[in-house]
């Protein structure tokens, strides 16, 4: 690239451009933040100084093919078409609480906009295969939080996540989906929750991903944005989860960030209350109304805050 072209992008079209390489993990990018000042410098590289940062020499020469055949030009404008801003993580807008997690992603490509880092945030999971008894719990719940100016975090998919989504919505909250996919129009998944997740920005919200736009969800992506869930969250609220549940992973993960995992209890027979009573078993705390996570959260009595999120 020439370097009167190089110098018409900024930082974070570098950022937001290596976020698109395949092959490119939290690791890798540390490597390479270290060893060149400058990002931009990393798209003038030579192999060498590529292995001299501390990359694979297979890593390398497939990302000096990728360069070459994705110019930087091409993705920026790619981002601006549909929307998408990317905040990188030694950028002040970037979440302060998942900074703080072992492994956070570098980048996030938003849709939307970031709230208030001020406001609490509470990330609130659970089953896809929801009963009754779970959506009655998750609107009774989640509706007081959002009255209380908390921030619902959670990843849009079927089920609880959508419900959590959508009772934040009528309450006129804020709330963050993390995707495992790209945040573009094209890639939302599911497809059916598409005018649910324009529906979270039009309201104030963002849809969120660490995937660059067009990246198909796989059977490993969802379970990295699980952390990102958790990370996001001073504390994570699982309402039903099944034996083996994606739910439970977002809580472990809660767990390793010596965040507040709460949970639901359930009937002992209940498939989807499995989860959630082993939690409580080991140490999650009880709820059973809203009251239990503001006096955790140290906002009890302090009274409803409708406000509405823009």
């Amino acid at each position: 690239m020439p370097r009167s072209l190089n110098r018409l992008f900024s930082c974070m079209d570098y950022h937001a451009a290596l976020a698109h390489f395949p092959k490119i993990t939290y690791n890798r990018y540390q490597k390479l933040a270290a060893y060149f000042s400058d990002l931009k410098n990393l798209w003038e590289a030579k192999i060498n100084d590529l292995i001299n940062a501390g990359l694979e020499e297979k890593v390398a020469s497939e990302f000096l093919a990728w360069r070459e055949k994705n110019p930087i030009e091409k993705i920026t404008e790619r981002l601006s078409k549909e929307n998408i801003t990317v905040v990188s993580i030694n950028n002040p807008a970037y979440p302060a609480l998942l900074k703080e997690i072992n492994d956070p992603p570098f980048v996030l490509f938003t849709r939307g906009k970031l709230p208030n880092q001020n406001l609490p945030t509470l990330g609130v999971v659970g089953s896809r295969k929801f009963t009754d008894y779970g959506k009655f719990t998750c609107q009774e719940i989640v509706a007081p939080l959002v009255n209380n100016r908390i921030v619902i975090v959670s990843g849009l998919a079927l089920g609880i996540d959508a419900i959590a989504h959508q009772t934040t919505l009528d309450n006129n909250g804020i709330t963050i989906a993390v995707l495992g996919g790209g945040v573009d129009k094209k890639t939302i998944a599911p497809a059916s929750h598409a005018k649910l997740a324009e529906q979270i920005i039009a309201s104030g919200g963002a849809i969120i991903s660490e995937y660059p736009p067009e990246f198909t969800p796989t059977i490993y992506s969802f379970p990295a944005r699980n952390r990102i869930i958790a990370g996001l969250s001073l504390g994570t609220l699982v309402i039903e989860a099944a034996d083996k549940s994606g739910a439970l992973i977002t809580a472990k993960c809660a767990l390793d960030y010596n965040r507040d995992v709460f949970a639901v209890p359930h009937a002992i027979n209940s498939p989807t209350g499995i989860g959630p009573n082993n939690l409580i078993k080991m140490g999650a705390k009880v709820v059973t109304k809203a009251e239990d996570i503001l006096e955790a959260f140290s906002l009890a009595g302090m009274g409803e805050m409708n406000y509405v999120a823009k």
